[in-house]
């Protein structure tokens, strides 16, 4: 029997054992951690490539889109430049938000996402940009290809989201957006942390 090519004999490390898409920084690659429906945030695990709760949210807001990140994708210093108010990037990989018309309830996932703007987002002086896509071959929304084709409340609601989620009675989140970006500078944010990724572990 032959067996398809590539093909992993064991499961591979989401963010180290993935490729970032099939045609970076354009069309990637988004694992999918947290969903519309989930309460708890879940967070791949960087030694096993599990998901591992996080925390359960302390408020009731919920992502009002599917959240992940770009495999083989690290913010680092390329990164924080493309960020002038950050002091470091925050040593993860690259987050994504992914709009789709049809609901998705399942986590663990892997999806074609394309990539349309970003949010430069601040959390602790650390940059921690949240790349905006939308489901590759959506109906309704796969032809975007600028966040400028995306309906303003939608981007509202993302922006709300994050900068409260982490919000604790009586003190302030830690985080802020400093701008909504278009497409042309999220394929720079893109490139540049897959840049970061080559220099910190190797291509």
């Amino acid at each position: 029997m032959a067996f398809p090519k590539p093909f992993y004999k064991w499961r591979p490390h989401p963010w180290h054992g993935l490729e970032p898409g099939p045609d970076p920084p354009e069309l990637v690659t988004a694992y999918i951690e947290v969903t519309p429906f989930d309460t708890v945030k879940y967070e791949v695990d960087k030694v096993t490539g599990y998901l591992r709760v996080d925390r359960p949210q302390r408020t009731s807001a919920r992502p009002p889109n599917l959240y992940g990140f770009i495999p083989r994708t690290y913010c680092g210093r390329r990164c924080a430049e493309l960020s002038p108010t950050s002091e470091r990037g925050d040593g993860d990989p690259l987050d994504i938000c992914v709009i789709s018309e049809r609901a998705i309830n399942h986590a663990n996932i892997l999806l074609d996402a394309r990539v349309v703007g970003g949010l430069q987002m601040i959390d602790g002086g650390e940059a921690d940009d949240k790349i905006i896509a939308v489901l590759a071959k959506d109906n309704l929304m796969g032809e975007a290809r600028d966040i400028s084709d995306i309906p303003a409340v939608i981007i509202e609601r993302l922006t709300h989201y994050l900068e409260t989620y982490k919000m604790q009675p009586g003190s302030d989140s830690g985080v802020r957006i400093e701008k909504v970006y278009g497409a042309e500078h999220a394929f720079k944010v893109v490139k540049a942390t897959i840049d970061d990724y080559d220099e910190e572990y190797g291509s």
